[in-house]
Formats: structure tokens, sequence, C-alpha cells
């Protein structure tokens, strides 16, 4: 048997009953994370995914309430401890926000991605606890995190999800990316609200003990932390480098 269609007609031929028809044969591959949803008409990139038909774990922007959804959790050092004031263990915060995020046509992906093995793959994901969480988590991150260490975080967790998709968990490089990702958590404490509606996360504010947000500061109120005059320095020196190369194109044009 080459070929999924092959094995449904022997299946079919020797009494066996599937769980689905050969329109719905799509291979998926679920857990407590996503659904993912591969082959039929998602094997030809030009065409667009029958929604109505593939979905499993929610429906489509289209379909979600013409009503949107506000939604508080709360995080101690990075990790989701409740959803709208009830504390969970962090398998049912995702189940919670896995029928949340369905219900509101949230973590829909149609993705063309490179596998490990060489070849590319298309796909549908849907993984509506998931986005929730990484969304809520960083919208508390943007609050507590240094600039530097934002920016850092963002390769880090580039590499750490390739690390992963490529199986290596247990390796020194993961245990080492895992370390850096733990340090940057030790102030992510707060609580965050937002509002889901059809396939959109939006924020409706954040709070934490540990905010670098200063209200003066963001307005740019001149005082003994700040001072605009004290960017003439930088806008010197971070412009010095094109300063230079532009006389020395200046002395090429002219020695021409």
């Amino acid at each position: 048997m080459d070929s999924r269609e092959s094995e449904i007609e022997y299946c079919k031929q020797h009494g066996i009953d599937l769980p689905f028809s050969a329109d719905n044969s799509y291979s998926r591959d679920r857990n407590l994370w996503h659904i993912s949803h591969e082959g039929l008409e998602l094997e030809d990139p030009a065409c667009e995914p029958n929604f109505d038909h593939l979905l499993v774990l929610g429906v489509s922007p289209e379909k979600a309430p013409d009503e949107g959804e506000y939604v508080t959790m709360t995080f101690e050092k990075g990790v989701p401890k409740s959803i709208n004031g009830k504390s969970m263990k962090v398998s049912d915060i995702i189940r919670e926000l896995n029928a949340l995020g369905g219900k509101h046509g949230i973590g829909i992906v149609d993705i063309v991605e490179n596998r490990v093995v060489g070849m590319k793959s298309r796909g549908v994901y849907e993984t509506p606890g998931g986005t929730i969480l990484m969304e809520a988590h960083k919208q508390l991150e943007e609050l507590v995190l240094d600039r530097a260490t934002m920016e850092m975080k963002k390769d880090i967790g580039n590499k750490m999800a390739q690390v992963v998709y490529e199986g290596k968990w247990f390796t020194p490089l993961c245990d080492a990316l895992r370390a850096f990702v733990a340090s940057t958590q030790e102030y992510v404490t707060g609580e965050v609200k937002f509002k889901l509606y059809k396939g959109n996360i939006s924020k409706a504010g954040t709070t934490s003990p540990y905010s670098l947000y200063s209200e003066s500061l963001a307005s740019f109120t001149t005082g003994d932390l700040y001072d605009h005059h004290d960017a003439d320095g930088f806008i010197t020196l971070f412009g010095l480098p094109l300063k230079v190369r532009a006389m020395k194109m200046a002395e090429v044009e002219a020695n021409k």
C-alpha cells in the first residue's frame, strides 16, 4: 500500500470500519498543545483550506461569535497561575484556553514548513490555547523585561524552537537555552487582561509589581532621569560611522 487512499480501500474490502470517510481522511496529530492537519486539498499550496470541513478544536474567525470576550490571567515567574480569578495547574489552563480560543477562532495557522528530512510540507495547525498563552506571556514580558533582554530572548526563542522541532531536547545546547529563558523569568509576575474576538487577541491592560514602565518618562517629561539634550551624544556617536563613510565616498568621487 503506497497511499492513504489505498489503505482506506484495503480496510473497506476487509470489513474494517474507520472513524472517518475518504473525503475526511486528513493526516492528523493531536496533543494537549495543538492538532495538525495534512493531506487532501492541503497537499496543493494553491488550494484554500476548507476550514468548515477541517477544523476540530474550534471555528474559523468568520464563524466566531460577533461579541468579544474578556479574559484575565495571572503569572508568577513566567508560569501561568490562573484564568479569570480561578487558580489552575498549567495543563488545565491550556485546556481552558483551548476552549476559549477555539470558540473565538484563535490560533489557526496555514503554513508551508521546512521539514528536518529536507522536504517542504504544508499543514494547518490549530493551537488556540498555546497562541493565547504565548500572547499573554509576551504582553507581561513587554512590561518587565529590559530592551536588550527582550531582543536576545526573541533570538533564543527561535533557536529553542528549532532545537525542539529537531527532537534535540536532551542535549547540552537545549539545557543552556532553557537556563537562559529561566533566568529571564524571575520577575515575569503580574496580571494581563485581553479580549478575544474573531481570531484576534487585543490587549486590555497589564499590571506587575516589577513593571519598568514609567509614565513620566514615557511622556518625555524633562526631569532628573530624562533630558532630551542627552540625545545629542548618542546621535553623534551612532552617526559617526555613516559620517566617516560619507566623507570617504566624497573623497573617492573627487579623485575620479
